[in-house]
């Protein structure tokens, strides 16, 4: 019993320090250097999907700063009264129960989690892959991508966007993120891949 309990102890503060969120979210190198495991997780992702990692992270920044618990807030009833959250959105990428039910049976990754950060980012880049294949949106468009992962793909070709100004915004705001994500990832990737290939021999 007690070296099961000492070999709980670790595991459990493990856990904790994987799920916290990083202490630079605005800068992608001191997010992948703090996170050991997550640049090969987004690696991962882009090398099935296709989408760049710039453009990934930056979707999961604005959806909720790599948090892995996220929750959409709760309305206000009378402005101060805790009510019902909007929707069912949860985890890295926010994504709802449904959406990400879809997720797991469209690529095959039954059992993924909305709270771990190698599902989430992969199931940001199946959703940038289906928003290339139903709409036409280019993997490097991330402004598009991001209303298309707002909107969803069949809001995105009705144009349910345009009215809305504030997510317009949004938008172009986590293009402007994928930019300065992509031009710190240029300084630093490669010792990302150089730590990736010496870990790998342990």
């Amino acid at each position: 019993m007690n070296e099961r309990i000492l070999l709980l102890g670790p595991m459990l503060l493990l856990i904790g320090c994987t799920a916290s969120q990083p202490k630079n979210v605005d800068d992608i190198c001191a997010i992948f250097s703090e996170k050991g495991g997550w640049y090969d997780d987004a690696a991962d992702a882009r090398g099935e999907w296709g989408s760049p990692i710039p453009v990934m992270m930056a979707i999961m920044h604005q959806e909720s700063r790599f948090k892995a618990k996220a929750k959409p807030p709760r309305k206000k009833i009378f402005g101060f009264i805790p009510g019902p959250r909007p929707s069912n959105a949860y985890g890295y990428s926010q994504a709802l129960e449904s959406t990400w039910k879809n997720y797991e049976r469209s690529a095959g990754k039954y059992g993924a989690d909305r709270d771990d950060f190698g599902d989430a980012i992969d199931f940001i880049g199946w959703y940038n892959d289906q928003s290339w294949q139903r709409c036409g949106i280019a993997k490097t468009d991330t402004y598009s991508l991001y209303l298309a992962f707002h909107e969803g793909q069949g809001g995105f070709n009705r144009g349910t966007y345009r009215n809305k100004k504030w997510l317009l915004s949004v938008a172009q705001k986590v293009g402007r993120r994928a930019e300065s994500f992509q031009r710190q990832l240029k300084q630093c990737e490669e010792d990302l891949k150089d730590d990736g290939w010496f870990f790998g021999w342990f």
